[in-house]
């Protein structure tokens, strides 16, 4: 079991990223279809979540330096990003603060429990500062860390679709939008469509998840 993890990832993200690029639908989204592929060959298999996760340590251990290297394309887009940093800016207090308000009155309309409301409500930030927040107001951190990554394989299988749908076509605002929607699973997905909005993006990510940290145990008995 010792690389079992590590060759099962691997071959079933290639795989169906090859299947991707052969027709390009969210339907064969790479991270969605990997991930029901694992579930399943582990259930069947009888093989726990926890030995899966250690034979898996090696790619667990790659996410940090994944996520430094979003600064690389930041970097190189610099001058552009400075241009537009009160837009940004603007971008992230309000696509943050309509993250939150979107998740518990959607749930609030359908009567849903308190505690759902308090789970749901980080959603749209990374999932280490989604579940410090979520255990900090109340919620379910586990559940909430299943939310978080719901929100990112959506917005990897869907951002620059629905963004193109809606005729959004500045590279700024599609990074913008989709980093404080879904984290890093839609930057990775930004990333590969353009470095640009990949970089702003990222930083949309990193600058939502501050932000949300902060605004969300003070709003949040105003609003549930």
């Amino acid at each position: 079991m010792n690389t079992f993890g590590i060759f099962l990832t691997i071959s079933a993200y290639t795989f169906f990223s090859w299947a991707y690029s052969k027709k390009k639908t969210p339907i064969l989204n790479p991270v969605l279809l990997s991930i029901l592929l694992i579930a399943l060959i582990l259930k069947v298999g009888n093989i726990s979540y926890e030995k899966y996760m250690e034979s898996a340590r090696f790619l667990s251990f790659l996410l940090g330096p994944a996520v430094v290297s979003l600064a690389i394309p930041l970097y190189k887009q610099i001058n552009i990003v400075k241009e537009y940093k009160k837009e940004i800016a603007a971008g992230i207090i309000t696509g943050g603060t309509v993250a939150i308000l979107s998740a518990v009155y959607i749930l609030k309309a359908f009567n849903a429990p308190e505690i759902l409301q308090r789970t749901i409500a980080p959603k749209s930030v990374t999932t280490a500062i989604a579940m410090g927040v979520s255990e900090k107001i109340g919620g379910i951190p586990e559940l909430t860390a299943v939310l978080v990554i719901l929100t990112g394989i959506l917005g990897n299988a869907l951002a620059p679709e629905l963004l193109d749908f809606f005729n959004i076509r500045d590279r700024v605002a599609r990074g913008l939008a989709t980093g404080v929607s879904s984290h890093g699973l839609g930057t990775a997905r930004m990333i590969l469509e353009d470095e640009l909005s990949g970089a702003v993006s990222g930083l949309a990510m990193a600058l939502n998840g501050v932000y949300t940290a902060f605004l969300l145990p003070l709003i949040i008995e105003l609003i549930v």
